[in-house]
């Protein structure tokens, strides 16, 4: 998994780097086939912004969250990332076949 990491009038801290792959660690212990993930991190006022473009093997998936402080934002986007790629898994386990693996599946 590529991780690129880019601040919009913050600076990208060593702490800040290992927090966001210490974080990304939980998403790639569920799907494991990310291809690369994007994140973009702003600061507008008080505002803490953070935006992931994660993509997959046949999808892309986008989300954002914004947060009073950096590492809440953080939290918070990873929490949504999981959900939307769970979804995506359980959508694409639903294609095979009443999600049973094709190596399992009953010869009729």
């Amino acid at each position: 998994m590529n991780l690129n990491l880019t601040g919009h009038h913050v600076e990208i801290t060593p702490p800040i780097r290992d927090y966001v792959s210490s974080k990304l660690r939980r998403i790639t212990h569920h799907f494991d086939h990310l291809i690369e993930v994007n994140m973009i991190l702003s600061v507008e006022k008080l505002r803490h912004r953070i935006e992931a473009n994660v993509h997959l093997r046949g999808k892309d998936v986008f989300c954002e969250h914004a947060d009073t402080d950096m590492y809440a934002a953080i939290d918070g986007l990873v929490d949504k990332l999981d959900r939307a790629l769970m979804r995506h898994k359980e959508k694409s386990l639903e294609r095979r076949h009443d999600g049973a693996p094709l190596k399992h599946r009953d010869a009729h």
